[in-house]
């Protein structure tokens, strides 16, 4: 049975809402010779129940969904609560919390550079914006989501656009640093992003890029289970291999790359484990705070980590 009989027939009665879907080409090198990685349907609570399929290609050894829902149909696939939306409860407590665990979240600090012009690509719930400004950044947030743009912009005053880029307000070579945290891999083309970042770059500026690293431990370990999987919102499925030459291939010059570890990815990939029943039992002990940081301690030493960080110059 082929991964949508699958999903249709575990919804049977149920209407599905009209879906545009495409296959694409290699979203690296334009190959259309591919071989299947791992298929598995939508984690989200109160998905449409359809599975989907990673494929790699056979000549640059990308990954990425395919086929997949179409850029006008992916917004389907969003919740209305999407975790990263959410507005953080800012309290002593829970400000004290986000910076004990900056470094799992993958939202490293950022070096002052130029003048310090900062776009976050993919920005959410803004929280990052609001860190940066604090320190002195001249900070603008972009997103696709017009409601948490709106949220964002009231509630704290960073200025923040909708939709994608190109975008007629930015000017060329108007940013000192563009970051993307766990925001590349929801683009349908992520090449054009990127040339298009490389604009409104100065010279000598920095792309600061974390993925989710598809060549690692935990998606071994969990395979469609794997938290970072997020089928289908997650289009394209990085390695640090392919994530730095795709940077190349955009005129980049990598500067960093280095593992970053996510112990919450790690037990909340322990959690669908259970849920679904599949594979080794022993992958659900990681549901533990104390097991799922010393298995995500181990994965970033040997340098096999479920999130990578790129940083890159113009």
């Amino acid at each position: 049975m082929s991964v949508f009989a699958r999903g249709l027939a575990s919804l049977e009665n149920e209407p599905l809402p009209k879906i545009e879907w495409e296959e694409t080409e290699c979203l690296l090198c334009g190959n259309r010779e591919w071989a299947p990685v791992v298929e598995a349907p939508d984690p989200a609570p109160g998905g449409l129940g359809l599975w989907f399929a990673v494929v790699q290609c056979q000549e640059c050894g990308l990954c990425f969904t395919n086929p997949r829902p179409a850029a006008d149909s992916i917004g389907l696939f969003y919740p209305e609560d999407y975790r990263p939306h959410r507005r953080p409860a800012w309290g002593p407590r829970k400000s004290l919390r986000s910076l004990i665990w900056k470094s799992d979240l993958g939202e490293a600090d950022i070096p002052w550079h130029g003048r310090g012009r900062l776009l976050d690509f993919g920005c959410g719930n803004g929280k990052f914006l609001e860190r940066m400004r604090g320190r002195g950044w001249d900070v603008t947030g972009l997103d696709v989501s017009p409601q948490v743009a709106r949220q964002v912009c009231e509630e704290t005053g960073v200025r923040v656009l909708v939709g994608e880029l190109p975008r007629d307000e930015l000017a060329p070579e108007s940013f000192d640093v563009v970051t993307l945290w766990q925001s590349l891999e929801h683009v349908h083309q992520p090449r054009p992003v990127l040339r298009e970042i490389h604009k409104l770059l100065a010279p000598g500026g920095r792309l600061v890029a974390a993925v989710p690293n598809i060549d690692s431990l935990p998606f071994r370990w969990f395979g469609s289970d794997w938290f970072a999987l997020d089928l289908p919102r997650h289009l394209t499925h990085f390695t640090p291999m392919t994530l730095t030459l795709m940077l190349q291939r955009t005129g980049y010059r990598i500067h960093e790359v280095r593992m970053v570890r996510h112990s919450l990815w790690l037990r909340k990939s322990a959690r669908l484990a259970g849920r679904h029943r599949r594979g080794p039992y022993w992958r659900r002990w990681l549901v533990a705070k104390p097991l799922a940081r010393i298995a995500a301690w181990y994965s970033q030493v040997t340098q096999q980590s479920d999130c990578v960080l790129v940083t890159a110059e113009k």
